[in-house]
């Protein structure tokens, strides 16, 4: 696995009445510090890749559909440069994704329906700490297609 990523099974408490699904709390070992929450909807289909953030830890859950969840290392000083991880994540095999900063990540929804992504990242969002190309840029050695085996 990519050096710095974590990941964390989490919780849900079900019941008659529905259940309650856990992400983070501040006395958590890998929690370091609250920026914001968001959610980030993608529809079926749809490719958001690729993003670097070079200040942001991202805390990814997904409660809602299903994503594949790419990251690429081309940290030139990790131990793990040049390495891929794949992450499938939805309600069923719920976990948090812990994301340093300065690898490269992107999502696909996978399936019918649209999934919704949750982050709790350690700062606000700034548009002046995110680096973006484009999802199928050479530098990076991954085809979104699905592929058939």
């Amino acid at each position: 696995m990519i050096k710095g990523l974590l990941q964390t099974p989490l919780k849900q408490i079900h019941d008659e009445r529905g259940k309650v699904m856990h992400m983070l709390r501040s006395t958590d070992p890998h929690f370091k510090q609250f920026g914001e929450v968001y959610f980030s909807w993608i529809y079926p289909g749809v490719v958001k890749a690729w993003h670097q953030h070079t200040e942001m830890q991202m805390n990814y859950t997904v409660p809602v559909g299903s994503i594949k969840l790419v990251l690429y290392d081309d940290r030139p000083e990790s131990p793990t440069c040049g390495e891929l991880n794949e992450f499938y994540m939805n309600a069923e095999n719920y976990y948090l994704l812990t994301i340093p900063r300065g690898i490269w990540y992107g999502f696909k929804a996978v399936g019918k329906d649209s999934a919704m992504i949750v982050n709790c990242s350690t700062i606000p969002h700034d548009p002046a700490e995110i680096l973006r190309i484009a999802f199928d840029d050479p530098r990076i050695p991954y085809v979104w297609d699905v592929q058939h085996g």
